[in-house]
């Protein structure tokens, strides 16, 4: 693993196990905040819970597991696409810029909607990040075609050896015997 892995997914990871430890120990604080944000995904997602509350207690539950997992590189791409998913209606929820009266209040939220656009790219960047081994896809595929040089070679070895083996036995049935 490369040093800038090393350190730079527990550097990222770090604002998500922060936040989600908030989220898990006082939902209540936040949950005015996501109500708007939360309503429209629970008629989208009926297994979520009912109350706003156990809503943002999951969110930030998933953002702590999610954050360990990353900051320690167990399964990073998948533990970063979690985060980004939470990180999405939290940023929704949490920084409605646009709905600020006050400039310097709307200012301070537009810069932390911004900070987690930034987050979420470096997400993505992490969720594609296959840690200089190739994808899933990619095996899959030069699989594929390793079976398929495979199989040809098989054929041409095939059709080499059997013109001389039919030729062997066309003579061999004509010899006497």
């Amino acid at each position: 693993m490369s040093l800038l892995r090393l350190a730079g997914r527990p550097l990222l990871a770090s604002m998500f196990v922060a936040g989600g430890m908030s989220s898990v120990r006082s939902p209540e604080a936040v949950a005015p905040l996501a109500e708007p944000v939360v309503r429209p995904i629970k008629e989208r997602v009926p297994i979520l819970p009912d109350r706003t509350e156990q809503v943002v207690r999951l969110s930030g539950g998933v953002q702590v597991v999610a954050g360990v997992m990353l900051g320690l590189g167990r399964m990073p791409r998948l533990a970063a696409l979690a985060l980004a998913a939470t990180l999405v209606p939290t940023t929704l929820a949490g920084h409605r810029y646009w709905e600020a009266e006050d400039a310097g209040d709307r200012a301070q939220q537009r810069i932390h909607f911004l900070k987690n656009l930034s987050m979420l790219g470096g997400l993505l960047i992490a969720a594609d990040d296959t840690g200089a081994a190739p994808s899933l896809l990619w095996r899959g595929r030069h699989s594929a075609h390793e079976l398929q040089r495979q199989a040809a070679v098989m054929r041409r070895s095939v059709r080499a050896t059997a013109r001389p083996a039919a030729v062997a036995g066309g003579i061999r049935a004509k010899l006497p015997g």
